[in-house]
């Protein structure tokens, strides 16, 4: 696949395809009037419309860490997203964006201005987040190019035993012929969600230098800690002033989300009794054995995150700590509507309670600490917002692939704050794992694809 870019990795690209793939004196040829690459192996491929810069900002955006971290009550949790925060902030700036902010809780918001001859188009919202996931780490991140990709396994090279198998990715089948970006081994690659924010500032900065095309006023807000779900606790509806928005943080090309999971979060604590384990027989009861039997119990339900799919829920121990005293288990919860989360719960809850009949003497005690709920409970009641989003995957030459989230975004809350978001493919596969990996090609058509939805918003709103 031949990326027409202006820039470095846009011609590199095009000599990798002529003569890696092709051979020195084999051509590929263009068809202008639909915009493919017509390629002699038979395949044709709609070729991203606009020139833009999403894959050297994300090959830049990636080095930095901004692994978010639990626990404490630092907002960002961590210094690096406001190092990633401030450069971007600069870089709108250096693009001519207008009331460019950067607020003490680490959110950034940004303008492009209006070009419409129409005084009434709707401002739309952009939205991506900073931070990576705090289960794997992103300190040191060294992005790699895999080139005309052909199916194969793509091995990490500081971590041989690590494969991204293309029998587990059944999206790389799409992708023969395209460049795929991954991370060495060593950590995850951080697409989750920096090809999100690479993806909105290269669409900015391309419309920015092209005031002929026509839109309405586009508000771009990049937040923090979205990992923890705290993304939009600090986040102003008012003062963003988006009529809709659109977070850019979805897989797989075309992809477009407007339900997502409700979630809570239960927390689980077994209280044992403490002996000198020299003199405990009959008397200890030990706690971290406690919540090791409640792990163990837990793995045999048909409702663990590796057993589960489509619109099926879970239970997820994700942190554990304690002592023989005391040990505590935290566990998300997840089901597509509230009445499954309770179910959940419930199930959880009674295992614990089993364990605890068995142990005279030891205490349970259990909380639901309220998460995000499911955004189609907005959605479904504003069609206009993601209607607009089909057209622009549709003019973008793709087809709509409308898909349950198994998650939450920032959208997930902003709904319910008011800003109904639905959510857009930013290309992104194996999140939150060392096997991460992103297309180039996936990159530049998100690109297009922002682009297409400012222009359709400003094409369909009446004189």
């Amino acid at each position: 696949m031949i990326f027409p870019s202006p820039s470095h990795e846009g011609r590199f690209f095009y000599s990798t395809i002529q003569r890696g793939i092709l051979g020195r004196n084999k051509t590929i040829t263009r068809n202008k009037a639909v915009r493919q690459y017509d390629i002699p192996w038979g395949r044709t491929m709609s070729s991203p419309r606009y020139e833009t810069s999403c894959v050297e900002r994300f090959l830049r955006y990636v080095k930095i860490n901004t692994q978010s971290q639990e626990g404490g009550t630092r907002f960002p949790s961590t210094q690096g997203q406001l190092t990633l925060q401030q450069m971007l902030a600069e870089e709108l700036r250096e693009m001519g964006a207008a009331e460019v902010d950067l607020d003490r809780h680490g959110y950034l918001f940004a303008t492009i201005p209006a070009t419409s001859q129409k005084s009434n188009v709707p401002c739309i919202g952009l939205l991506a987040h900073a931070d990576t996931t705090p289960g794997i780490s992103s300190e040191q991140v060294t992005p790699l190019l895999h080139h005309n990709y052909q199916g194969d396994d793509i091995v990490l090279p500081n971590a041989p035993e690590i494969r991204i198998r293309a029998q587990d990715n059944p999206d790389l089948r799409d992708q023969i012929g395209n460049t795929i970006i991954t991370a060495s081994g060593d950590t995850l690659l951080g697409a989750d969600d920096k090809a999100g924010i690479a993806e909105i500032l290269a669409a900015a900065e391309y419309l920015l230098g092209h005031p002929e095309i026509a839109h309405g006023k586009i508000r771009i807000g990049i937040t923090p800690d979205q990992e923890l779900g705290r993304g939009t606790q600090h986040f102003d509806t008012e003062r963003f002033g988006a009529y809709r928005a659109y977070t850019i943080d979805g897989q797989g090309l075309g992809q477009l989300q407007t339900e997502s999971f409700c979630a809570d979060t239960l927390h689980i604590e077994f209280t044992g009794v403490s002996a000198h384990p020299g003199y405990a027989k009959g008397k200890l009861v030990n706690a971290v054995k406690l919540a090791a039997e409640f792990i163990h119990r837990l793995s045999a339900t048909d409702f663990n995150p590796e057993a589960t799919e489509g619109r099926e829920g879970f239970a997820h121990p994700a942190h554990i700590e304690g002592n023989a005293e005391h040990a505590k288990v935290s566990l998300l919860i997840r089901s597509f509507d509230v009445d499954g989360l309770h179910t959940i719960a419930s199930k959880v809850e009674a295992i614990a309670s089993d364990i605890m009949a068995e142990h005279p003497g030891a205490q349970l005690t259990s909380a639901v600490q309220p998460g995000y709920r499911n955004m189609c409970e907005i959605l479904d009641a504003q069609p206009q917002v993601v209607e607009r989003a089909k057209r622009a995957i549709e003019r973008a030459g793709l087809r709509v692939r409308h898909e349950p989230l198994r998650g939450g975004t920032d959208g997930s809350q902003l709904c319910f704050k008011g800003l109904p978001t639905p959510n857009l493919f930013a290309g992104q596969h194996n999140f939150h794992s060392k096997t991460e990996w992103i297309s180039t090609y996936d990159m530049h058509k998100a690109v297009e694809v922002i682009i297409e939805l400012c222009r359709e918003w400003e094409e369909c709103t009446p004189d």
